[in-house]
């Protein structure tokens, strides 16, 4: 492990900073330039880097120190870029075969309202997200959103909200239901039962938000028509939906029990589908599929996104800029500063400010266990602030790309931050008044 450089006053870490935030910017305003998010995200995390080693190459420096940090990125980017890979291969495959739309006409055949299926989608992605993680449940329900009325947007941008933010704040109770959550677990900041008492803080804070959500939601029922035939899956959709469950079930055995990287159950279970794939393919039937084609189709520019932004944050933190906000531990407190990571974790990504975070080791205090527990939910339900701010959130800006967007999020945020200021609210007094889960 090297010393912290601190390059921060030089040449290299000015233009960095510079760099990310002029990159940021065109990630913040995509809507605007009408440039695709992954490419200023995957040009600033690559330059930034380059730069570096410029820099470390011009001074006679040691390269090993970077190569080292680029080692360590390189794994952190991969087990979150194969996780995507195939959970949205899983994805397409499941719309190929036809179990969104199944699912599509078992709620709006059975007369539902949009403030009803507002409701529903909500509370799926709040319990489901706590065994599938919240990306892989922000997916699935925005695929069901867009299968239930594609063209209205007054419908469509309060669900999708309503579904990151029941996605991440469904997570922030789990171990496994977020990659923030992981990381503090994995570090041994907590145990399994202790976040689970993050339950009453994440679901009232996400119950807010929606109640204020749902006042949005247009009155009337999506289009149906009595001659619509019924739809049912194609063959081998409940197949690749029981393939899928057990792939995330994979995904938490290899790290809770094989000590592996949960992608490497998640890699497993793509080599089953294949497999799958090959023994349908080979059957007397018609049915040919290709495992190729639903790779081909999922959204490329969501994973170069993370690639390029925790690539960015890797770079900053390498030259030293995120030990100064981890520094402000020793000046304001744990419980500040842990409120202001969620914060911070809208704008920069909850997933490398937690990991600067567990990386820097700071001092929580007398009570550490409730203060992890507060930077664990309010890096989970803070990502939630800005759309970009957490995997789910990226994830359904590239499946609703055009329709869930930074400037659609955002004129309904203050939603959002009611529920994270009700959420705080809450951990205070069950942690800290109570003494419940500390």
């Amino acid at each position: 492990m090297h010393e912290q450089l601190h390059l921060t006053t030089t040449w290299v870490g000015i233009v960095s900073l510079i760099i990310f935030l002029i990159g940021y910017y065109f990630i913040a305003t995509e809507d605007k330039y009408h440039i695709n998010k992954a490419k200023p995200a995957l040009l600033m995390g690559t330059f930034i880097f380059m730069l570096i080693g410029f820099y470390f190459s011009l001074n006679g420096l040691d390269g090993h120190a970077l190569e080292s940090e680029v080692e360590k990125l390189i794994v952190e980017i991969s087990e979150i870029f194969f996780f995507l890979l195939v959970a949205m291969t899983y994805i397409e495959a499941m719309i190929d075969r036809g179990v969104f739309s199944l699912l599509r006409y078992n709620l709006v055949s059975k007369g539902y309202s949009y403030k009803k299926l507002f409701w529903i989608t909500g509370i799926l992605a709040f319990f489901i997200s706590p065994v599938a993680d919240n990306l892989t449940t922000a997916l699935i329900l925005s695929t069901v959103l867009l299968t239930i009325d594609k063209d209205n947007k007054q419908f469509l941008v309060p669900g999708a909200i309503n579904i990151v933010v029941a996605a991440n704040a469904g997570g922030a109770w789990s171990p496994f239901g977020d990659i923030t959550t992981l990381m503090v677990w994995t570090a041994g900041k907590g145990s399994f039962v202790e976040f689970l008492y993050l339950f009453p803080a994440s679901f009232v804070g996400w119950v807010i938000t929606a109640f204020l959500l749902s006042r949005f939601v247009p009155d009337g029922e999506p289009q149906f028509h009595a001659d619509e035939k019924k739809v049912d899956t194609k063959e081998g959709g409940k197949e690749i939906v029981g393939l899928f469950a057990l792939t995330i079930v994979l995904a938490v055995v290899s790290h809770q029990v094989l000590h592996l990287p949960a992608m490497w159950g998640m890699m497993f279970g793509l080599a089953l589908l294949k497999m799958y794939v090959y023994k349908i393919n080979q059957s007397p039937t018609d049915t040919q599929l290709n495992a190729f084609s639903w790779i081909a189709k999922i959204e490329n520019d969501t994973l170069l996104f993370f690639f390029g932004i925790l690539a960015a944050v890797g770079g900053l933190h390498f030259l030293g800029f995120l030990e100064y906000f981890t520094a402000l531990y020793d000046k304001f407190g744990p419980t500040l500063v842990n409120i202001s990571v969620g914060l911070l974790s809208a704008v920069v990504d909850n997933v490398p400010v937690m990991s600067a975070v567990l990386k820097s080791n700071p001092n929580m205090g007398v009570d550490a266990n409730s203060q992890w527990m507060l930077v664990t939910l309010t890096a989970g339900v803070g990502g939630s602030l800005i759309s970009f701010g957490s995997a789910a959130g990226v994830g359904v800006m590239g499946k609703m790309h055009g329709i869930y967007t930074f400037s659609s999020h955002m004129k309904y945020a203050w939603t959002v931050l009611v529920g994270y200021i009700v959420s705080i609210t809450i951990w205070y007094y069950q942690f800290e008044v109570l003494g419940i889960g500390a």
